[in-house]
Formats: C-alpha cells, structure tokens, sequence
C-alpha cells in the first residue's frame, strides 16, 4: 500500500503547503502597509480574518492610502470589485468540493485563486480536494500570523519587496503552472493571458488585469473548433 506521501492526495498536499509558505510570507507586506496606510493592528487582522482574499485588501488599503478614512467607500468598491472573480471560482469549485451545504458554506472562505490553482492542477477527484482544502486553510493560519507580524513590526521592516515577498507568490504560482503547459490551447490561454496582464498592469488598479486575463481564457474556450473531449471515466463505449 502506497504511502499517502507518494499519493495523489499526497502530492496535491504538500503543492498545497508549497503555496501557502511562499502566499503566507507576502502577509507580511500587507500587515506593514496597512498599518503605515493609517489602519490600527486590530484593524488590519480583521482584513485578513473575514475578507481574505489579497488583491481586494491591498486595493482597500491603497486607496485608504491615497485618501484616508474619507476614501472609505472607494476603498469598499474597489475591494468588492476585485473579489467579485471569487464568485466564478466557486461556481467552478462547487463539483470539486461536493458535500452537502454546510460543507460548501465552510469551502466559501478557502475559495481563493491560490487553492483554486492548485485543485484544478490535479487530474483525480480526492486530489482536487486535498489540494483545495490544504492550500485553502494552510494560507488562511499562515496568512492571518505573517499578517499580524507585519502589523507589529510595521516601520522596522522596512519595504517588504526589498525581500523579494511580492516575487514569492508569483513564482510558486509559475511553478504550479508550468507542468500544465502542453498543447496549443494552454500556450495560447497563458500567452494571451500573460500579454493582455502586462499591458494593463501600468494603467489599471491592482487585480483588475488579472480579471481581464482571465477573460482570454473564456475567449479562447468560446470560440475553440475542437469537439470537447467528455470528462475521464464518462467515456461511453460505442
């Protein structure tokens, strides 16, 4: 009997914990510009705590920033907006999770792009589940901690990307993505993906071109000639 570790669950596992080390260090950066932005400690661990999800936070707190307590409601629009491709995530991950309702009431607050990832990366059904539940609470404890430690250190840490934090994620995210990258129409979705992020990067608020990448994909699954191809293990002999 193969040991968990080498199972698929396994491996879906330590992806999972993978992410969430290099996720959860970026908290760091979060807790110390929100507390330079003007939130208190305890303000910004409620950010962490119940909104989770790191691009609505930042743009919360960028605009909080640039306007004060004044900007507040600019700030709630902004956040909202970008947590609104988490809406899409679940209706995707509604199948993967299963159970009945309380069990996808829970999955509601682990349904991030990062446990999102590492769940579809993964080809059996108790591997998508491993992989969304490990990735999804391994960031949320480790995100919540680097956030209250940014907060306290705030102004001792100096710029957190000096580190190379903000790289960190972006990196485990490349890894995870890498191996998937066979065939013509994954290229295409990355390479139109990466393009249409790049170019408005510049000239959007952050998360908002990730939105719109996120667009090549639905452009590209529209308008593929391709038959689509039945899910595995619903092949029906002729």
């Amino acid at each position: 009997m193969r040991s968990f570790y080498r199972t698929p669950e396994g491996v879906a596992a330590r992806q999972g914990l993978a992410v969430a080390l290099a996720t959860s260090a970026y908290g760091i950066s979060f807790g110390a510009l929100s507390v330079a932005s003007g939130l208190d400690i305890w303000q910004t661990c409620v950010l962490s705590l119940l909104m989770f999800t790191g691009g609505s936070q930042f743009a919360f707190v960028g605009v909080i920033a640039a306007g004060g307590v004044a900007a507040a409601p600019a700030a709630i629009a902004s956040s909202a907006l970008l947590g609104v491709r988490n809406a899409a995530y679940a209706m995707r991950m509604a199948p993967v999770v299963a159970g009945g309702f309380w069990r996808k009431v829970s999955a509601t607050q682990f349904t991030i792009d990062e446990s999102v990832a590492v769940a579809l990366a993964q080809e059996e059904p108790r591997a998508r589940q491993a992989g969304f539940w490990v990735t999804g609470v391994a960031i949320w404890v480790g995100w919540n901690l680097s956030t209250l430690l940014g907060a306290l250190l705030g102004d001792v840490l100096g710029d957190p990307r000096a580190y190379g934090l903000d790289a960190a994620a972006a990196a485990a995210f490349l890894a995870l993505l890498w191996p998937r990258l066979r065939g013509r129409q994954p290229l295409a979705v990355a390479s139109g993906a990466a393009i249409v992020a790049a170019l408005l990067t510049p000239w959007l608020l952050p998360g908002i071109p990730v939105i719109a990448a996120a667009g090549v994909a639905i452009v590209v699954g529209l308008f593929d000639p391709r038959p689509a191809k039945a899910p595995r293990g619903e092949e029906r002999m002729p």
